[in-house]
């Protein structure tokens, strides 16, 4: 008779057990589509190499944060760059109130200075609220990532728009690299 209470038990746990394991599953695929939200800069890759970087990735969203998305870069302009993310089954969207304004990138091609830069364009971002509020909505329901030309996210205004759309309620920031994906280091970037 204990036998058969002890097989009993056993198998009410693992019933237990595969249904918390199924209710796990369940969890994890609900929330994948919004588990970070990326950057990635395209500098030196071509785009079949940038579209294989995002399909592993399991990125959903491209939100396009260049002011003009036009590129001497083949493949990388507006509509070249939306036809290759559609067949590959991404969506873009391009938000040009997310770009810095010719003005500070401008001032940053005369002088250089990457304090002065970053102070622009965060004063500038800072009115903006409705364009990250919404791209903090969009980065919670789907794998999103910001695009833009520069491949040192530690020197492009898209870690910007990132980290405001985190502090905006977007899922954490990470940074794709053609081979690796890197953790947000707020304290990298000086201004």
């Amino acid at each position: 008779m204990r036998l058969s209470n002890k097989r009993v038990g056993c198998r009410l746990s693992l019933v237990c057990i595969e249904r918390a394991i199924g209710t796990l599953r369940t969890l994890q695929i609900g929330t994948m589509a919004n588990t970070a939200l990326y950057t990635f800069g395209y500098e030196g890759l071509n785009i079949e190499t940038f579209i294989e970087r995002l399909r592993q990735a399991r990125v959903q969203l491209i939100v396009d944060v260049r002011e003009l998305p036009l590129s001497r870069k083949k493949g990388f302009s507006k509509t070249a760059l939306r036809t290759a993310l559609a067949a590959a089954d991404i969506d873009y969207q391009h938000r040009p109130a997310l770009g810095c304004p010719k003005p500070v990138r401008d001032r940053y091609k005369a002088d250089g200075d990457w304090q002065a830069y970053t102070r622009s364009f965060l004063a500038y971002l800072s009115t903006q609220t409705l364009e990250i509020d919404a791209l903090s909505r969009a980065a919670q329901a789907r794998q999103a990532c910001l695009v833009c030309f520069e491949a040192d996210h530690g020197f492009c205004h898209r870690t910007y728009v990132a980290r405001a759309a985190y502090a905006s309620g977007a899922p954490a920031v990470r940074h794709l690299t053609a081979r690796t994906v890197v953790a947000d280091e707020p304290e990298r970037l000086a201004a």
